[in-house]
């Protein structure tokens, strides 16, 4: 991808879960998304975080690529609107395609999926195949008991030092896009 317009890859709900402080968060996401001239990549559904991110990333102009599993159209529906969106047969290979067509991976708050999105990525920059930057944005202290699991198995010899290095945690979408472009301009 070109550095002038980088493709950011939101991992976050298909649910917009209860506090509404995620939903704020991920439309100013997609906002500065769209107001950097940025790509969005992200799972492809129109509902909870995942929609609205979406749609304020398009309301601010961004270019949209949703990829999604075949099997998932039934139950995270498309918008309408969304011009690109990409099926693969099953979930690994979605994850494939998110990694590979994007250049820094944001996540905003949201279930098993999201978390496994994000250590999806972890993993494969934990192993040097993957050197691009890696942002959870901790709304309302939603990743504090994942910073405390990560500190909890680093502790205990299961994650070796260093890899805490590889994301970082950040407050807000306007602190994720200025790590992304600091990250990005090296």
């Amino acid at each position: 991808m070109a550095t002038n317009k980088p493709a950011i890859c939101v991992f976050c709900g298909s649910a917009a879960g209860l506090d509404p402080a995620f939903s704020d968060a991920a439309a100013r996401m997609g906002r500065l998304i769209g107001e950097a001239g940025a790509k969005l990549v992200f799972g492809g559904g129109g509902h909870g975080l995942m929609g609205e991110t979406a749609m304020a990333a398009r309301k601010a102009g961004a270019e949209i690529v949703g990829i999604m599993p075949d099997f998932l159209r039934a139950y995270e529906l498309p918008p309408s609107w969304e011009r690109e969106l990409i099926l693969t047969p099953d979930m690994p290979q979605r994850k494939t395609q998110l990694m590979d067509v994007s250049d820094a991976f944001v996540v905003l708050p949201g279930g098993p999926g999201t978390i496994d999105e994000f250590f999806e990525v972890l993993v494969a920059a934990s192993l040097g195949v993957l050197s691009k930057p890696i942002v959870a944005v901790n709304v309302k202290g939603y990743f504090t008991p994942l910073e405390a699991l990560m500190a909890h198995m680093e502790a205990n010899g299961f994650v070796r030092e260093g890899v805490r290095e590889l994301y970082r945690l950040v407050d807000t979408p306007e602190d994720a896009m200025v790590h992304i472009a600091e990250f990005l301009r090296r």
